[in-house]
């Protein structure tokens, strides 16, 4: 199907090809999460929806998901949504060393970069051993003079706020919180389309720092921190931020499409991901859909209607954008 031709017509749901991205604090083998062992670098995060991932289903198969946001936006993301981009980037951390202390700029500071927004974030644990960690933010009574004095001492980790790490736990990280993810757990990472980090501090490793940028962006209050879970009817709510709302949805044998979005107040773009266990999308208009372990499936807003099927021990997890309160 030529992109030319979609102008208000459905596109159906489509799965998406991960891409595996080296890290120097990674894992080398992804086992059992992904049949994959790293070939010479660590692997340190897993791009379930990144730019540069594949469309492996339907009349689009082989398109990059930027090209087809490109064209396709404004049927992708439904009403208030971008025209022309993906809204959302979501991952899977794999932290066999520590991360660097980091801090993301907000939408303000990444648009003086000539950056479409900034970069809030949140982690959602799929696994933790016991006594896992991260940093998030400050102790009190950290000031600024403290950590440029930590920075050049090599003892900044000692100024950071230490939190535990719970699997089905969800951390909220908005942009400007200062913060570092420690090994010993596995997070599904959900944030703003935008990759853009400012090093800190990164334990001697040779890798660029960005202090002067890290210290502009940062913020000593912010909202970061353990966010708890909220029971609805048919569903809990993981987080519901202005950038993004997460669901763990309940699938009893099998489940409509209408039921997935009623909390939605228009129709927009969704992902479908399996924490474990694996699905099934059918619906009338388009071929079945397979959704793996740790598979992940783009619901368009203009989607058809569908059912989606647990094909045994289904944990699946529903990730949407939220639109600033005036359209774009």
């Amino acid at each position: 199907m030529p992109l030319s031709s979609l102008t208000h017509k459905a596109i159906a749901p489509f799965r998406i090809e991960p891409r595996f991205e080296t890290r120097v604090w990674g894992w080398t083998d992804l086992r059992p999460w992904f049949d994959r062992v790293a070939e010479a670098d660590p692997i340190g995060e897993v791009w379930l929806t990144g730019d540069d991932c594949l469309v492996t289903s339907g009349p689009f198969a082989g398109l990059r998901l930027a090209e087809l946001f490109a064209q396709a936006g404004e049927i992708l993301n439904g009403p208030g949504g971008p025209h022309n981009a993906s809204p959302l980037l979501v991952k899977i951390l794999f932290a066999h060393q520590k991360l660097s202390v980091q801090v993301h700029p907000g939408d303000e500071t990444a648009r003086n970069a000539d950056l479409a927004c900034g970069k809030t974030e949140c982690w959602y644990a799929l696994e933790a051993d016991a006594g896992a960690r991260v940093a998030l933010g400050f102790k009190p009574g950290t000031t600024l003079a403290m950590v440029k004095e930590g920075i050049e001492q090599g003892t900044l980790e000692s100024s950071l706020n230490l939190l535990d790490v719970e699997q089905g736990g969800m951390i909220y990280v908005d942009a400007g919180s200062v913060h570092a993810i420690w090994p010993g757990s596995v997070l599904l990472e959900t944030q703003q389309n935008c990759d853009l980090t400012f090093r800190l501090y990164d334990y001697g490793r040779p890798r660029e720092l960005h202090v002067e940028q890290a210290l502009k962006a940062l913020r000593f209050n912010t909202r970061a921190g353990k966010v708890k879970p909220q029971a609805l009817t048919d569903r809990t709510l993981l987080l519901d931020d202005e950038h993004f709302r997460i669901e763990r949805i309940p699938v009893d044998r099998s489940r409509s499409s209408a039921s997935l979005r009623n909390h939605d107040p228009a129709p927009k773009l969704s992902y479908l991901f399996a924490a474990s266990g694996a699905a099934r999308i059918s619906g009338a208009a388009f071929d079945p859909i397979e959704l793996p372990p740790r598979g992940i499936v783009a619901v368009p807003a203009a989607s058809p209607e569908f059912e989606i099927e647990d094909l045994g021990s289904l944990d699946l997890i529903r990730i949407s954008p939220n639109w600033p309160a005036e359209p774009r």
